[in-house]
């Protein structure tokens, strides 16, 4: 009767920031923290489980003398993110008699 939800997915943190990138592509880490209200430690261990699973990629740049980490949504995280929805879905139909 449920679809699964995918783990990854459900952490509150990194299914802010899937929905971030599907919203805008791409984004800075500055730009992200500020969105999610999330640590910069906090939020740097959740972009590498994100991108270790191929959801997002990940790009270390300096602009000038400054690093710059700019994130991006793949095809296989869009599908993710798709797929997650379509399962909680699942959970929202649910008839009672």
């Amino acid at each position: 009767m449920f679809k699964p939800l995918d783990p990854l997915l459900h952490s509150e943190l990194r299914l802010a920031v899937v929905s971030l990138l599907i919203s805008t592509e791409e984004a800075e880490f500055p730009y992200i923290r500020e969105q999610t209200g999330a640590t910069a430690g906090n939020l740097s261990v959740q972009i590498d489980k994100l991108s270790a699973a191929g959801y997002i990629e990940v790009e270390k740049t300096f602009k000038g003398r400054k690093p710059c980490t700019l994130c991006r949504i793949t095809p296989a995280g869009v599908k993710a993110f798709e797929e997650y929805v379509e399962a909680l879905k699942s959970y929202l139909k649910v008839k009672t008699k």
